[in-house]
Parts: C-alpha cells; sequence; structure tokens
C-alpha cells in the first residue's frame, strides 16, 4: 500500500495548515492503516487487504508517550498550538478512546493549559453514546463531509458500513453547531468513473447538509500530497473560494486552505 504511515504514537509537532503547531497522537498500530473509510485522496493510501499489524498502543502506552514528549516540549520551551488526534486511520475506533481523552486531557491541563485538543474523524462511531459524551470534552471536534449525495460518499469516502450519508448528517445535527465541518474537494478520475464534488449537484446539498448541520465552522480545502488515485487534481483556489462564499450565506463562518 502506497502513502505516508506514522511509526510512533506521539509525532511532531508540525505546521498544520488548518491547527498551526500541531502535536499528533496516533493510536492506530504503527505502520499500518485501520480505518472504516477508505477514501481515495487519504495521505496514508488505501486501506490494506490484509493489515500486518494490528497492535493497538494500550492506554496506558499511550499516556506515557505522551507525558515523555511533553516533558521535552517543556524543557524546550515550545508549546503546540493544538493536541491533535490523526494518524493512521480514524482514531475513535480504539477501545480505551474515552479513556485516553481523559488522560490527554489531564496531561494538557497540566503541561500545556493554553493548548486545545483536537480531533480529525470521519464520524463514523458518533452513534456510540460512550463516544458522543466523550467528543463533548474536545476543544475541536472537527468532522468529515466530502459530498452532497450518497453516489459521491461511496465513491469518495468509500465507506465500509451500511449507514447512508443522510445517516451521517443526522448524526452530526446531534452536536447541536459544536463542531467542525471539514470537507475534501478533489477533481480527476478512479477506476474510470469522474469524480468531482464541486459540481452543483453536489454542492447544492451538501449546503443544504451544512445549513442544517450548522458547525461552528467549516474547512474548506483540496489535496496538497499525493493521492492514492493517482488521477485526482487540486481544485483551484478560486473555485475553493466561491464555495467557501456560499457557505458564508449561510451566516456560517469558514476557512479556505
Amino acid at each position: 500500500m502506497t502513502g505516508f504511515l506514522f511509526n510512533e504514537i506521539v509525532f511532531g509537532p508540525v505546521i498544520s495548515r488548518r491547527l498551526g503547531v500541531s502535536l499528533g497522537i496516533n493510536l492506530l498500530p504503527e505502520g499500518s492503516k485501520i480505518c472504516n473509510f477508505d477514501c481515495i485522496y487519504c495521505e496514508c493510501g488505501f486501506n490494506e487487504t490484509e493489515v500486518k499489524n494490528r497492535n493497538l498502543p494500550s492506554g496506558a502506552d499511550v499516556k506515557l508517550a505522551v507525558e515523555e514528549k511533553f516533558m521535552k516540549l517543556k524543557a524546550a520551551h515550545d508549546s503546540p498550538d493544538s493536541i491533535t488526534f490523526a494518524g493512521n486511520g480514524e482514531p475513535t475506533l480504539h477501545p480505551e478512546f474515552p479513556e485516553i481523552v481523559d488522560d490527554l486531557t489531564g496531561l494538557r491541563n497540566l503541561y500545556f493549559p493554553k493548548a486545545v485538543i483536537s480531533l480529525l474523524s470521519n464520524g463514523s462511531t458518533i452513534h456510540r453514546p460512550e463516544i458522543f459524551k466523550t467528543l463533548q470534552k474536545l476543544d475541536n471536534n472537527i468532522l468529515k463531509l466530502d459530498a452532497g449525495t450518497e453516489e459521491m460518499f461511496r465513491k469518495l469516502n468509500r465507506y465500509h458500513g451500511t449507514a447512508t450519508l443522510h445517516d451521517f448528517v443526522d448524526q452530526l445535527c446531534r452536536f447541536n453547531g459544536n463542531l467542525i465541518i471539514q470537507t475534501m474537494f478533489v477533481k480527476g478520475y478512479f477506476k474510470g468513473e469522474l469524480i468531482d464534488n464541486t459540481i452543483p449537484g453536489e454542492i447544492d446539498p451538501w449546503l443544504e447538509y451544512i445549513r442544517r448541520i450548522h458547525p461552528k465552522s467549516v474547512m474548506v480545502y483540496s489535496v496538497a500530497r499525493p493521492t492514492p488515485a493517482q488521477e485526482l487534481t487540486k481544485v483551484p483556489k478560486a473555485e475553493l473560494e466561491w464555495i467557501a462564499g456560499k457557505v458564508r450565506e449561510l451566516g456560517i463562518e469558514v476557512n479556505v486552505y
């Protein structure tokens, strides 16, 4: 599988175009991707047919790795803007995710109280009460919504479950606006089929979903790194700005990256 995968629990800090100085937390196996989406633009590459490493770090391992990194950063007078759950797949699939969030929050408060805790998630587990409750504790719930139609959702995100795009939106509405929507816009071909979520037939229903969810902000962006589907191209900034303007007309803050 081509793509960039992390070989450690804590990585960075890195300069993120969305989050500033971001310290990453990878709860998935080192060097292997585990995700229930298989997005054709994912920088981690496509899902493996057979996952080589299924060994998740324990909650205790995560806490130890985070505290060791915090101590080093503190000694070097380096402060992250965001401590971000990201990494090799979907972070909330980790069975100890709620406990890890509590541990991380305590360490954040001790070492870097001004830093926010962020989550980059596909939103596939927020129907689970324990996950939804845990996400209320985070500063930035950054959740994915890449499509306006079920057809594009299946083509672009390739979700492995049975929930529909409409089901996902219903779950996102439960946050009552306390979330950030991130949307990846792409154009190109995959397996001979046109992929373009910038056309009116996608943008119009996507905007209606955004109106319903009414997030505190929307992140509009396009590909910046190589994609596993090699015939995808970056959407020009002018088009992203046009889409952003439509979001602003809804009275919702939007940032273009």
